[in-house]
């Protein structure tokens, strides 16, 4: 049996149990065993195993059987025990209940004794402390102080509890039969409290906190606790200002104060208050009239900048003081705090603000025109003014005002302009009231139209206008498309600055409405004369290369002596009018930006063609002149791709397809005329250049474009 449980092993296994029985058994391993297989011995040793297994299994059901019988024995005992418990406990609870009345009834009973004692005993208490008061009031009305109390100084704080009620009785009796008492108990009142402010004084100078504490307490009943706070705020403050910095300085203290007040006093943040109100009211105002006087009314531009400093740094340390317990309302009070300081310099504050802006921009700007030796002068616009223009321009004048290619606008001077309107808008967020802040953003930004836009850029624009020459001058100096570009470049920094510094002041606002309208206004009035100037250019562009083609070019250029003789692949003409559009073309690109650099080119390209088509048609051409008028347009052609605009390369492709009419054999005449790049055009136009043709009063010629 002790063999058969051996074989037994956790967790089991029924065929590893077989495998352990079977090699444990001799003869029933396998074959390349040491011993032969034996199935029988290995058969009768699985029958006395199954005999072995069924004795031991009847032997642990028996002891299965009798621990479940006495698991059964040991259940019911302790059911039994534990209803014992259960009635035990259900009288012990009835005794807690029993107890529990009866400590109720008996505490009922001392409450009220208690009671009936306190009853008895508060009226005594109250007759001997009357009693006590009665005494001492005798030695007042004697005139002689004998109480320990009033002579020991130690006792300070129990003769100031006796003074303080003796002196609310002194109040209720009549004065002309107690003046005498009364007014010796009103001293002794004033001598302890003059003597617990100086107690509280010295103990401050020494840092005793717990003495501060004590004193004042006893104070807090007495009318000179008033004058006990005060004596605290001027001492924290002595030596408190040592830095350059006073707003530095003050925030420090505050921290300071804050976080000892609490330990002295029982209303820590009336105290702070009272400390925060002395600061604001005494120091900073004094420190603020002492900054801004001096400089008021002789110096605008540094008032201005130690208002906004100060209000700033005065504002900052407001926040700083949010921090703390100073009521149920800091905000509202500190918001007075500050506004009693600056009241008075805000009223007006923007009157100051608009009066420098204009003086500076006013300065700035003739800075700049005594530097380039002008005097500015008035030029009108508008009825006779324009009526002298178009009289100027139709006849050969040179410019109304010459102004040595000067364009009269300068970048360092917009940025100057600017940097002031920057700092003034700045200034206008901060010490504007919220209601009058549109309102004065509005009035900062017309100074800024009036002196950049109007005073600057547009009277750029009309001295640009003024000195364009007229279409007929000779070797004329185009300057207005520096004007052009300078005024492009200084209207973004404009645009800018509107968008960045102005919008957010006035957003919410219906000034808003107003700003932009006035914008508007400015840029149309703007784009109106920058359009006439650019116009008018074209037209001296035109007129220029006019000019060269008048004398450049020979009635032999295209109908040469020699036929045979031409060496040259364009004319001079044509190689000195490309030179001088691929020229303004660099020009018109470095000027303009955007879709207004396609829109001046493409009026350039169609008048550079209308140009070139007049002019060709004013020659007779030979053969070869023709071939040479072909290599001229194929040049302009070229020139034309610099522009970059489809239609302007169309124009001269087309052109140079009706230059093919000028050599096209005559029989082939009405097959080119029906080409692609030909067939749409009027009739009248082919015919106009084949008129051209040296041959064309030839009968051959003329039948065949019949």
């Amino acid at each position: 049996m002790a063999t058969t449980a051996e074989l037994f092993e956790e967790p089991f296994v029924a065929d590893e149990y077989i495998e352990r029985l079977v090699w444990r058994t001799p003869g029933g391993g396998s074959r390349g065993g040491s011993e032969a297989f034996d199935p029988k011995r290995l058969l009768e040793e699985f029958v006395n195993h199954i005999q072995e297994l069924q004795i031991m299994d009847e032997r642990i059901q028996r002891k299965v059987e009798k621990l479940e019988q006495q698991c059964q024995k040991e259940a019911k005992e302790f059911a039994k025990k534990v209803q014992e418990l259960q009635k035990s406990n259900q009288v012990a609870f009835q005794h807690f209940q029993e107890l529990d009345e009866h400590i109720s009834y008996v505490a009922t009973k001392v409450c009220h004794l208690g009671d009936q004692l306190e009853g008895v005993n508060t009226p005594r208490q109250r007759a001997v402390e009357a009693q006590k008061l009665m005494k001492y009031f005798n030695e007042f009305l004697d005139g002689e102080l004998k109480s320990d109390v009033f002579t020991n100084s130690e006792k300070i704080k129990e003769a100031a509890d006796i003074i303080q009620k003796l002196h609310l009785i002194a109040q209720e009796l009549p004065f002309d039969r107690f003046s005498d008492v009364k007014s010796k108990i009103a001293s002794k009142y004033h001598d302890l409290e003059c003597q617990l402010i100086q107690e509280f004084t010295s103990a401050q100078k020494k840092g005793e906190i717990s003495r501060m504490r004590e004193v004042a307490a006893v104070l807090l009943h007495f009318k000179g606790y008033s004058h006990c706070v005060d004596v605290y705020i001027k001492q924290c403050q002595e030596g408190a200002y040592m830095r350059n910095d006073i707003f530095e300085d003050a925030a420090i203290l505050c921290q300071r104060v804050n976080k000892q007040v609490g330990d002295i006093f029982s209303n820590p943040e009336t105290v702070l208050a009272k400390l925060i109100q002395n600061i604001f009211e005494i120091k900073l105002q004094s420190f603020v009239k002492d900054q801004l006087e001096e400089c008021r009314k002789s110096d605008a531009e540094q008032y201005l900048k130690n208002l906004y400093d100060l209000y700033t740094r005065t504002t900052n340390l407001s926040s700083k003081l949010m921090e703390f317990n100073l009521g149920t309302d800091k905000q509202t009070f500190l918001s007075k705090l500050i506004k009693s300081i600056f009241i008075s310099y805000l009223e007006n504050y923007i009157e100051v603000e608009t009066g420098y802006l204009k003086s500076r921009s006013a300065m700035i700007l003739q800075r700049y025109y005594d530097s380039k030796n002008h005097q500015k002068r008035s030029i009108g616009t508008g009825g006779i003014q324009d009526l002298k223009e178009r009289i100027r321009q139709r006849t050969n004048l040179g410019p109304s005002i010459d102004t040595h290619g000067e364009t009269f606008l300068s970048q360092e001077v917009v940025v100057n302009l600017l940097q002031e309107t920057k700092q003034a808008f700045e200034r206008c967020h901060r010490l504007s009231d919220p209601s009058d802040l549109p309102r004065n953003a509005f009035r900062i930004f017309t100074i800024l139209v009036e002196f950049l836009c109007i005073e600057h850029i547009d009277y750029a624009l009309d001295t640009g206008l003024a000195g364009i020459p007229s279409s007929d001058s000779r070797n004329a100096n185009l300057y207005f498309l520096d004007v052009v570009h300078q005024a492009n470049t200084i209207f973004h920094l404009f645009d800018k600055q509107f968008n960045d510094h102005l919008m957010p002041l006035i957003s919410s606002s219906p000034k808003l409405s107003e700003c932009l309208q006035k914008k508007k206004e400015i840029i149309e009035q703007m784009e109106m004369k920058l359009d006439t100037g650019i116009d008018r250019t074209l037209n001296c562009m035109i007129g220029q290369m006019k000019h060269i083609l008048a004398a450049e070019q020979k009635k032999t250029d295209f109908k040469p002596e020699d036929e045979n003789n031409v060496l040259i692949q364009y004319t001079n003409a044509c190689v000195k009018v490309c030179a001088y559009v691929r020229k303004q073309v660099e020009k018109i690109k470095n000027s303009m930006d955007g879709k207004n650099v396609d829109t001046v080119l493409m009026e350039f390209g169609v008048r550079f063609h209308r140009l070139i088509y007049e002019h060709l048609q004013q020659y007779s051409y030979s053969c070869m002149g023709g071939m040479l008028a072909i290599c001229d347009v194929a040049e302009y052609r070229k020139c034309a791709k610099d522009f970059k605009i489809p239609l302007v390369l169309q124009l001269f492709d087309t052109l140079h397809a009706l230059c093919n009419l000028l050599v096209v054999a005559p029989d082939n005449l009405k097959q080119v005329c029906s080409g692609e790049q030909l067939a749409n055009l009027d009739k009248n136009i082919l015919h106009s250049f084949v008129q051209l043709r040296a041959d064309y009063r030839s009968a051959r010629l003329a039948r065949h474009f019949s």
